[in-house]
């Protein structure tokens, strides 16, 4: 009989943001994989929790991940977790949840804090829906396909932002496609020591960290656009689709991408775009 995959969520700064239940499973299960052990263990350290931690990162390879599918096929109990906050999302833990569900292991989750809806509360802005869009991606070019993409969306959108990445050129694309006036709140340092909410548009948070460095790790807080203000028709999202493929994006994927942003049926983008005299093939 197999074992199970324990999903569980750990602090995402202050080490006292835990459940009586992730403590007693990460005390109950085998082994922990973990994604960086040296930040792992400092918790189960502040705990006094003894127990063995396997590494699996970005870089890990599948046959990493078979062998501790294996082990928990064998009967082993395993925890998953991340370096902070809920693992699994943005983060290489669906490769093992992935795999578990594939291979019938009973997979459960052990919730915990999250910087997402932590941010969201914090954020003071008033919203009925919002859209998680994790790290945006280094590369220009593709970040600024997914920002198009994402100009007309109406819901509050969240990014997260590391200290390795430019906070500085995120913004500054925020205000070329989404425009300087939209309001934007940035939360640093989530419930560590240095914690702090900064309340903005888009073009005062460019001024402030003109003159402030940015440290730290960033959840940005993107308000959505108005609908009044948006031309969500088939001219406007026509547009949308035209300035993706200029970026390189294949016909059938610009209009696919817009479509499920604006509503507007792919068929019609495509039929538009051929109309126009776009090269479709």
């Amino acid at each position: 009989m197999s074992g199970t995959v324990y999903i569980i969520g750990t602090p995402i700064g202050n080490l006292e943001d835990v459940t009586y239940r992730q403590i007693r499973l990460l005390w109950e299960v085998d082994f922990i994989c973990a994604e960086d052990t040296r930040v792992t263990a400092r918790l189960l350290n502040y705990y006094d929790i003894k127990k063995r931690l396997v590494s699996f990162h970005e870089h890990s390879s599948r046959s990493d991940a078979d062998r501790i599918i294996s082990a928990v096929l064998d009967g082993a109990d395993i925890g998953i977790v991340t370096d902070a906050g809920m693992p699994c999302i943005s983060d290489p833990g669906q490769v093992l949840v992935k795999l578990a569900h594939e291979n019938n292991i009973p997979v459960r989750v052990v919730p915990g804090a999250t910087a997402v809806t932590s941010a969201l509360a914090l954020s003071g802005l008033k919203f009925e829906r919002f859209t998680f869009e994790g790290f945006l991606p280094v590369d220009r070019s593709a970040r600024n396909k997914r920002l198009e993409i994402l100009r007309d969306e109406t819901a509050v959108m969240v990014f997260y932002e590391a200290p390795h990445n430019k906070l500085k050129n995120t913004l500054n694309d925020f205000a070329e496609i989404f425009g300087g006036d939209r309001n934007i709140v940035i939360c640093r340092e989530l419930t560590k020591i240095y914690e702090e909410t900064l309340r903005f548009t888009v073009s005062q948070a460019i001024e402030y960290f003109s003159l402030h460095e940015p440290r730290g790790e960033f959840v940005l807080i993107v308000e959505g656009g108005k609908r009044e203000n948006l031309s969500l028709d088939l001219d406007s999202a026509l547009e949308q689709v035209l300035k993706l493929v200029e970026m390189g994006e294949k016909p059938t994927d610009a209009c696919k991408a817009v479509a499920r942003e604006t509503g507007i049926k792919k068929g019609e983008l495509y039929s538009a775009l051929q109309k126009r005299g776009t090269d479709c093939d």
